[in-house]
């Protein structure tokens, strides 16, 4: 007597392989879909995202090649310091700190951070 198996997705009656567990690649798409949704996000897709929203913030900001901006405007639209790709040190001793293509430079003036 042969069992009858149901597809994980939509649950409709299986065909074909014994060892098939799906009706159709829609199905099997939207099941691992579904699934990845449940699960907590991975390290690096938080760290991926972040990484993004600098580069866009950077972006927004830096039209003409250079540009200074407050880093509490920054903050407040989501941009995290700690995160960046690379960093280069010129002659002065200045660290500047990339994100992909765009990078940054935390400045003091008047012994406060901008």
């Amino acid at each position: 007597m042969e069992r009858k198996k149901w597809c994980l997705s939509c649950e409709k009656e299986l065909e074909g392989r014994s060892d098939k567990k799906f009706c159709d690649p829609y199905c099997k798409s939207a099941h691992h879909y579904k699934k990845s949704q449940e699960e907590t996000p991975k390290f690096y897709n938080k760290v991926q995202q972040q990484l993004k929203l600098n580069r866009k913030i950077l972006k927004a900001y830096n039209k003409a090649g250079k540009a200074t901006v407050r880093s509490e405007i920054l903050l407040s639209e989501g941009f995290n310091p700690n995160f960046f790709t690379h960093y280069w040190k010129n002659n002065k001793g200045d660290t500047y700190l990339f994100v992909f293509e765009y990078g940054f430079l935390k400045r003091t003036e008047n012994g406060k951070s901008i």
